[in-house]
């Protein structure tokens, strides 16, 4: 029997909708005003006071399971969570969100990397995510062991989203990766060819950018296919992929 259709779409900066088999999964959903200026889609509750409240598109499913990698405000926003849950949502974050998350009570399991979560045939491990003083990332304000990458397995794949990061030792370990997510802007993060680097050493199907900060995408694209075994994707915002 043929396996179902595993699909992902993308909205900036490094949020995903994953949906496989009925299942719904999003990763860091933040909707930032910026981010969403020409989309023809979204769709604005509240725009005053801060922070505020949106959806890129107005029927986007709710979710049985939201990951978290970090508590700025582009990738953990409570507004945004709000509309995305059900009453038997399951939200996984690391502790440094608990400020932010607090509202929605025990719907909220706080994870360190190496922890796990699981909904269902789905199951999410956290893996770390953390900026090196030999990245290439020139803010560095994401602590070891504070932020988090995901491992999400589901439908059979693997789906490995990087979180904010610089090319960290653990990539190396994680093991089979059918679809990497990958930040490529610098600044906060790898630039575009530490996140080259990582790709060749996670070696997935096929890799996403992500955050990228005005990076030269196809740029990225090119030095890919000629360093790495995976395929590269590139994603606007409300695009989709099927695995």
């Amino acid at each position: 029997m043929a396996e179902k259709q595993l699909t992902i779409r993308f909205f900036q900066p490094s949020w995903f909708l994953i949906q496989h088999s009925g299942s719904v999964v999003y990763i860091d959903p933040s909707y930032m005003k910026k981010y969403f200026t020409h989309y023809p889609g979204k769709v604005e509750f509240f725009t005053w006071p801060d922070p505020i409240d949106g959806l890129p598109e107005p029927d986007l499913p709710k979710t049985d399971l939201i990951l978290i990698t970090h508590h700025h405000q582009d990738h953990c926003r409570a507004a945004t969570i709000r509309r995305l849950v059900r009453e038997d949502t399951v939200i996984a974050a690391p502790a440094v969100c608990r400020e932010k998350l607090g509202e929605f009570g025990d719907m909220v399991s706080y994870v360190q990397p190496g922890g796990s979560v699981e909904m269902g045939d789905i199951m999410a491990e956290a893996v770390f995510a953390y900026n090196t003083q030999a990245g290439s990332s020139t803010k560095k304000i994401h602590e070891k062991g504070e932020c988090l990458g995901w491992l999400l397995h589901v439908g059979g794949r693997t789906i490995y989203h990087a979180g904010d990061t610089d090319f960290i030792p653990e990539m190396k370990e994680l093991g089979q990766v059918d679809l990497a997510l990958l930040p490529v802007g610098g600044t906060y993060t790898m630039d575009l060819d530490e996140a080259v680097q990582a790709a060749a050493a996670i070696n997935p199907e096929v890799v996403i950018p992500m955050h990228d900060l005005g990076a030269d995408l196809d740029t990225f694209k090119r030095k890919v296919g000629l360093n790495c075994q995976s395929e590269p994707v590139l994603l606007k915002t409300g695009g989709s992929h099927c695995l």
